[in-house]
């Protein structure tokens, strides 16, 4: 538990983002992958479905002991939270409603953050979509741990801590390296959490926003579905700062293990990234 790492500094690189280029050069062999562009006209439904199961899980967690509580916070809502988070990811690439219809997906990106309990659906995607364009920068994209994690968090045990803090780490990240004013629709969705979290604890009581608030916070830390986060952009070959993952989990992450077709090809949606390999193969 006391091994040390090795490295001083990150692997720093002074080419371009590499998906842009990637991009350009698999569109010239493959053409016919632009026709999964666009969006899932499905996608408004299963996450709504998954909202509504939520809504559920909420009455039936009301009478609940504690440590059933977070039992099934861990086991079950904080997967159901996770995967509404991925779905927030899908809406932030307007993967919902297309691009031509932005505030359907902002409101229905309000909508499917209610059960996760900390309102974060318009400001991820303001982030998000610079840690696309300037995936790798030490400043724009706030993905990436900060100098000062890397050396606090550089053997074993510090690892483990940084994994189990990741969403507090994750959250405040942009705001302390990379601030930026908030956005109307940004207060919107602050206020209609907020209604929303009130709400619930008026009709259910605490218990119950304990089990939608430490699900969505156990599962983004050390839990199996949240393992996306460390193998989306950690350095396994020297070069490569991409990797995909194609197991099972992403029956329920809207497919984000498929990270480097969806950094090579944001447009498509998660429910069709599969699609696009087979199409390139064929």
């Amino acid at each position: 538990m006391g091994a040390h790492v090795s490295r001083t500094d990150f692997e720093w690189s002074y080419t371009e983002e590499p998906h842009a280029s990637r991009r350009k050069e698999i569109l010239e062999k493959y053409p016919q992958i632009k026709k999964l562009f666009g969006y899932d006209p499905y996608f408004k439904w299963v996450a709504s479905g998954m909202v509504l199961i939520q809504f559920f899980m909420m009455y039936v967690m009301i009478d609940q002991s504690w440590p059933m509580i977070y039992l099934v916070a861990y086991c079950f809502g904080g997967v159901i939270n996770h995967s509404l988070m991925l779905a927030i990811h899908e809406i932030s690439h307007n993967l919902a409603f297309g691009c031509a219809r932005p505030l359907a997906n902002k409101m229905l990106g309000i909508f499917v953050n209610l059960p996760i309990g900390i309102p974060f659906s318009i400001s991820f995607k303001k982030y998000h979509l610079e840690h696309h364009r300037y995936q790798g920068d030490e400043k724009m994209d706030t993905d990436i741990p900060t100098y000062l994690e890397a050396k606090l968090f550089c053997n074993t045990f510090g690892k483990l801590c940084w994994v189990i803090l990741q969403p507090f780490f994750y959250a405040l990240r942009p705001v302390i390296t990379y601030p930026k004013s908030p956005t109307k629709f940004e207060i919107v969705n602050v206020i209609v959490q907020l209604a929303f979290d009130i709400l619930v604890y008026y009709l259910c009581g605490g218990k119950v926003i304990v089990y939608m608030i430490a699900g969505s916070l156990l599962a983004m830390g050390l839990h199996p579905v949240a393992g996306h986060f460390i193998s989306e952009h950690y350095m396994f070959c020297k070069g490569y700062e991409t990797y995909s993952y194609y197991g099972w989990l992403n029956w329920i992450t809207f497919n984000v293990g498929y990270h480097n077709e969806h950094h090579d090809f944001p447009a498509v949606p998660g429910s069709k990234l599969p699609e696009g390999i087979s199409t390139s193969i064929t």
